[in-house]
């Protein structure tokens, strides 16, 4: 019996596992036999594997193969593995010297002409490799700058497995025709539709509107979630794009984990793989729920829209549009910052802290003014409660906007202030947050814990009067509380308060509840 092994990389969710890929040759009925949990994908490597070492000038053995992949408990699914199976395969054969693969990480699925073609998740894979302590890593050539943003680990990037196959054997590289290496991912058309290009928004194109970009300042200060309440014609779709346009790069580790989520989803852009800006993300009304948080009936990569907006904005524009379970399903990964997804098969773990920005008309009919609304007024309040209380409860800021008015849209332009100038103070008051919270695993006053609020972040008495005053009244619920004061210090922040004033708590509660100054 000949023996070798090579290494590949299990993904569940965003999580990777590194899998042995042991090839056996033995005495038997010819064929290529796999053991290990393989789902329908994987199971057809074994015919892509052959016909690429054919392709690739190699012969096959007509022997009896197993390929093992430990551990076997580990449901294994899609192509990530041909590549190791190739190799393992041609290891146990004798055609590649076995101690050239040890060590080696492999991962890539075959063509039928022995190329390499590139597949989505190769970040995460990489970083799975090199937190099992594996140092080096054959990928596709096509996903070869992906590979490299992970430090410490050697990428070998392959077009073809002959080309592979000369490396290992310390032989010349065969003339190889150059890949296509513009698509990434089967995902490639959505990502694109929905990513927000901002090179030509700012703040300063919105007429009016003085109090809804105020709350745009301190939901990027703070990361609160957002309501807009509206007539068609107000700005709330504009003022929601240019939310991005307040929001600081990512830092590298939060820029990993984002390009992780969306090299999973194949929503990579083709040669700019590294996310530095904040994604915006804003799925059509008709998103079913598992479009919305991910996975889907029998797979589990999948991550929905609130992982696609993983550290920056979830938009949905035209709320009470979008059904009520796929609106209740957000409720978790606003308290929690992530999915978790549980089948027969395993669980899958989506990271999912975003700012949530709602967009809704006042009424079924949209008119442009009231007066021309012909809706009844049961109709107006059925409209609005298909977003649910408990929904609303977990909603920070909540605005009730008017149309602007003539003289706004005619000189307001010259007054109003560019996204440059709110990104600078909004920069300012990220920093003193960070500043408080440097002994903390928190970034901004939105992701700090209740019980922590209250036991070390709770103002003085005299600030706490309004908040108090409304939890006597039964207006204000305990969540509601902790939602205040997260707004409250923000609030403080930008204005350079050590911590919140009465105004800083009063302001926020008014923006909690939704109620005009």
């Amino acid at each position: 019996m000949t023996l070798a092994k090579t290494r590949s990389v299990s993904l569940v969710g965003v999580d990777g596992f590194v899998v042995d890929v042991e090839a056996a040759i033995t005495s038997g009925m010819p064929g290529l036999h796999l053991v290990g949990l393989p789902d329908a994908a994987l199971n057809e490597a074994r015919d892509r594997v052959r016909a690429a070492i054919f392709n690739s000038g190699e012969d096959w053995p007509n022997r009896h193969v197993t390929v093992s992949l430990f551990p076997a408990s580990l449901p294994k699914r899609g192509s990530t593995f041909d590549v190791a199976i190739a190799i393992a395969l041609l290891a146990a054969a004798e055609a590649v010297p076995p101690r050239a693969c040890e060590g080696l990480v492999l991962i890539g699925e075959l063509g039928l002409d022995g190329r390499i073609r590139p597949i989505p998740g190769v970040l995460p894979a990489v970083l799975a490799a090199a937190n099992a302590g594996c140092r080096t890593v054959v990928v596709p050539r096509a996903n070869a700058a992906e590979a490299e943003l992970v430090p410490g680990v050697q990428v070998i990037c392959a077009a073809t497995l002959r080309g592979l196959l000369c490396l290992l054997r310390d032989e010349p590289p065969p003339p190889e025709e150059e890949p296509d290496e513009t698509a990434t991912g089967p995902m490639d058309g959505l990502a694109l539709g929905n990513r927000q290009d901002t090179s030509g928004l700012d703040l300063a194109d919105v007429r009016g509107q003085a109090e809804a970009r105020r709350a745009l300042e301190i939901s990027a200060a703070g990361g609160h979630h957002l309501f807009f309440a509206g007539p068609p014609g107000c700005g709330k779709t504009m003022l929601a794009e240019r939310l991005q346009t307040l929001l600081p790069p990512l830092e590298a580790d939060s820029a990993l984990e984002v390009t992780a989520i969306h090299s999973v989803a194949g929503t990579l852009p083709p040669g700019r793989p590294l996310i530095v800006q904040p994604p915006f993300y804003a799925p059509h009304h008709t998103a079913t729920r598992a479009a919305m948080v991910g996975g889907g009936s029998g797979r589990l990569l999948k991550p929905g829209a609130v992982s696609l907006a993983h550290r920056g904005i979830l938009f949905l524009d035209e709320a009470p549009e979008f059904t009520g379970g796929t609106l209740d399903a957000l409720r978790q990964p606003l308290e929690e910052g992530e999915v978790r997804i549980s089948r027969a098969e395993g669980t899958a773990r989506f990271p999912a802290r975003f700012t949530l920005v709602l967009a809704a008309n006042p009424c079924p009919c949209a008119a442009a003014k009231q007066v021309d609304c012909s809706c009844a007024p049961g109709i107006r309040r059925r409209y609005l409660s298909r977003i649910s209380g408990p929904l609303l409860d977990r909603i920070d800021l909540k605005l009730e906007l008017s149309p602007a008015s003539r003289a706004e849209l005619r000189y307001d332009l010259e007054f109003a202030e560019t996204s440059d100038v709110v990104a600078e103070r909004v920069l300012l008051a990220r920093e003193r947050t960070l500043k408080r919270l440097v002994d903390t695993p928190w970034r901004s006053n939105s992701e700090i814990p209740g019980p922590e609020l209250r036991r070390r972040f709770t103002p003085g008495a005299e600030a706490m009067k309004a908040a108090d005053d409304a939890l006597q009244r039964g207006t204000l619920s305990a969540r509601g509380l902790d939602r205040v004061l997260r707004v409250a210090w923000t609030i403080a922040d930008l204005a350079g308060h050590e911590e919140p004033h009465p105004d800083d708590i009063g302001g926020a509660l008014m923006l909690w509840s939704g109620r005009r100054p």
